[in-house]
């Protein structure tokens, strides 16, 4: 990065971070802090709840999902608009109407305070360990660029949200994430456009696409009913649904977002805009991924993207095993480029034998390409123990820093942490509230002032972050980051969704049935995730199911019966 890189960058950053602080100036009263000034129109409470998903980690990592695996996990959003239109329709009226600040408070309306806390905890366990994740993500950014300590980057970084979230509260959250997300598609778009524009001058897009397709890049249904297998349509509607109902409904950082609209009208339509707009966007942002995989076949990629730590292990091989694999990489490589040029010259010329056998040709060695990358990734593992195998995180950096613009990349490193601070923001803020809200006010001081209760949400929102803090500096990621986040929701929500479910839909049930349900329903995913070798998306299903179910049972056990009039959702 030169001085323009770093003048876009601070500028960017250091704008909007003081945008938030001025624009919430002066707000003192609990509900402004809490859930903003109540006048949030429909836009801005759509690009919130966008922003507050699409963290860093969905900027930074998705691409390199789509360059290893293709499309197929768009499917993991299938499920969304519907989770969403049920969402709208049901529990955002029952939240306004009541006036809650969190969604657990309505839990110990329906149930009682020990069901409460327990939604409030599930929440603050799973959330608080998701936001060690989301500060690890744009911390890789900044330590690959600049060379820094990871760990130092990582306080740094978090340190700077902290500072702005503590300031301004919810408001600060929601009027600055319009303009992060703003940063956010103006890189994004600018890093497709340039990719595209570097691809080789004979090469057509749909020459490109050819090419994406033959590898399997672009298969982005899988209709199997296999459940080893992580993402296909049914874990992606069902599964995906209750992971988005779960997620939307119940996550106070999503909660936070839409409650603060200025009517039901203006909160369901910002709810419908992500609707709409959720998998293109993540269709998007994969595809940014396949053609950088396209790209990489024509331009010769580096045999590790993570270069810090390969430089690191070629430093520290004495036997020079990484530079060998290196050399050898380099002639395989050569040869599969030939081969898929001839590949496309054939397609061109309509010769359908030629086509075949030169795409023949370039599998198998696509073959010895993988085996190459495979016994560099072992080589480097041993000599540097503790080195992540996975490299597909940095696959977009690697891109960005080599073949952009100076200007841009400071643009693009900007887009990852204004990911990072809006939705970091997002998940401090809801973690403050509901320690504030579901805990402190409930159990430790019941009758306080406004200003009272500020200063005890700013303090736990501080201590949150700290908390995540120190979760990203000893964390040890093995998967790729935007899977790592989707894992963690999926082993905690489908209970907290069962929670809402039945408080919703089953009027006869009362809080000592649900609460030990969903402790033994947890109970039992936290067995299965050790034991079985599922998509995690299943997760979702199987505890908000078991939970439902064992409400139903422990409740009839208890001597409970369901009137006829107990059916309907609550009111």
């Amino acid at each position: 990065m030169n001085a323009l890189d770093w003048l876009v960058l601070l500028a960017t950053m250091l704008g909007i971070a003081g945008y938030g602080i001025w624009r919430t100036r002066g707000r003192r009263s609990l509900d402004a802090y809490l859930k903003g000034a109540g006048d949030t129109r429909w836009l801005v409470i759509g690009l919130s709840v966008m922003a507050t998903q699409a963290s860093a980690i969905t900027f930074l990592s998705t691409p390199g999902q789509g360059y290893e695996s293709g499309l197929g996990f768009v499917q993991n959003y299938f499920g969304a608009p519907l989770a969403l239109i049920v969402i709208s329709a049901i529990f955002l009226p029952i939240y306004r109407r009541l006036k809650v600040y969190t969604a657990y408070e309505f839990l110990g309306q329906r149930f009682d305070t020990k069901t409460r806390l327990l939604g409030a905890s599930l929440f603050l366990l799973q959330r608080g360990l998701g936001a060690g994740i989301t500060i690890y993500a744009p911390a890789i950014v900044l330590s690959t660029v600049m060379g820094w300590r990871l760990d130092l980057t990582i306080v740094c970084s978090g340190l700077l949200v902290i500072v702005y979230t503590v300031a301004g509260g919810s408001d600060a959250v929601s009027h600055t994430q319009k303009y992060q997300l703003g940063v956010i598609f103006a890189g994004m778009l600018a890093a497709f456009v340039t990719l595209i524009h570097k691809l080789p001058a004979e090469l057509r897009f749909t020459d490109a696409l050819t090419v994406a397709g033959g590898f399997g890049k672009l298969h982005a249904v899988d209709f199997s009913l296999n459940p080893d297998r992580r993402y296909t349509l049914w874990t992606g509607v069902l599964g995906g649904m209750f992971l988005a109902l779960a997620y939307f409904g119940t996550d106070q950082s999503q909660v936070q977002r839409y409650i603060s609209g200025a009517s039901l009208r203006e909160s369901r339509m910002g709810l419908m805009f992500n609707a709409v707009c959720k998998i293109p966007m993540q269709f998007f942002i994969l595809m940014l991924g396949v053609m950088l995989f396209v790209f990489y076949q024509f331009e010769r990629p580096p045999l590790f993207f993570n270069q810090p730590a390969w430089k690191l292990a070629v430093q520290h091989d004495p036997q020079q095993k990484l530079q060998s694999l290196d050399r050898e990489f380099d002639s395989a490589f050569e040869a599969k480029e030939k081969l898929i040029r001839q590949w496309v010259q054939a397609k061109h010329n309509g010769d359908a034998n030629e086509e075949r056998s030169a795409r023949a040709g370039v599998m198998a060695a696509e073959k010895r390409v993988q085996s190459i990358r495979s016994d560099a990734k072992t080589t480097l593992a041993a000599v540097v123990p503790g080195t992540k195998a996975n490299d597909a995180d940095y696959v977009f950096i690697a891109f960005i820093l080599s073949h952009l613009p100076h200007g841009l990349i400071g643009l693009l490193v900007a887009t990852f942490f204004a990911a990072a601070l809006s939705s970091k923001a997002a998940e401090l803020n809801a973690l403050g509230s509901t320690t504030t809200i579901d805990v402190y006010r409930h159990l430790v001081r019941r009758d306080s002032t406004d200003a009272h209760y500020v200063r005890a949400s700013r303090c736990f929102t501080m201590l949150w972050g700290l908390i995540a803090i120190a979760f990203a500096l000893f964390a040890n990621l093995v998967e790729n980051l935007i899977q790592a986040v989707n894992i963690v929701g999926s082993i905690f929500y489908g209970v907290v969704l069962a929670i809402f479910l039945v408080a919703f839909f089953l009027k006869w049930i009362r809080g000592t049935a649900v609460f030990w349900a969903a402790i033994i329903a947890q109970l039992l995913i936290f067995v299965l995730y050790w034991r079985l070798e599922i998509s995690y998306l299943w997760y979702n299903v199987i505890g908000c199911l078991a939970c439902v179910m064992l409400s139903v049972v422990l409740q009839l056990l208890a001597g409970a019966r369901p009137r006829p009039d107990e059916g309907s959702p609550a009111s």
